[in-house]
């Protein structure tokens, strides 16, 4: 069990109040910030536009998996969202997403930063697993679904 203890139930997001991918990493960001307030959110929102700038991260229908290293970042922070509207995310099936998992590692966190984005993998590849998690209406069933799904693979 890995991503339990990166996406904490205080930093799920039910109800995401962005549109477009600059409002959302700032709105994600400040997220993670309330809870770990030591990282610089400058520095992170730059970061994840810098990597998105490479590739976008809406990998698959309605979902997005912002990441980014982040020097200030101690460990790895991660933050879940959900907007039931949809954010105009540039993905590479043009479709608006529904589902974010976003992530700052700081330095030294390469090896972890690869095992939550496989674990995110393989729990994303469960038949019905987005709407699942789109149906949640309170951020500890969003960490319920996630902590079970991750248990099951």
């Amino acid at each position: 069990m890995v991503l339990d203890q990166v996406f904490l139930e205080e930093t799920i997001i039910v109800e995401l109040e962005s549109s477009e991918k600059d409002e959302l990493f700032e709105e994600m960001v400040e997220a993670a910030h309330s809870v770990h307030p030591e990282f610089d959110r400058a520095e992170a929102v730059f970061a994840l536009n810098e990597r998105e700038s490479k590739m976008t991260t809406g990998i698959m229908h309605s979902v997005a998996i912002p990441h980014a290293q982040v020097k200030s970042v101690k460990g790895t922070v991660g933050v879940i969202g959900i907007s039931h509207r949809g954010i105009d995310y540039d993905s590479l099936d043009k479709a608006p997403v529904y589902l974010v998992f976003m992530m700052l590692a700081g330095e030294n966190q390469t090896e972890k930063h690869v095992q939550i984005l496989k674990s995110l993998a393989l729990i994303l590849q469960k038949d019905g697993i987005v709407d699942d998690f789109l149906s949640c209406r309170t951020k500890r069933d969003v960490y319920n679904l996630l902590v079970h799904s991750e248990e099951d693979v």
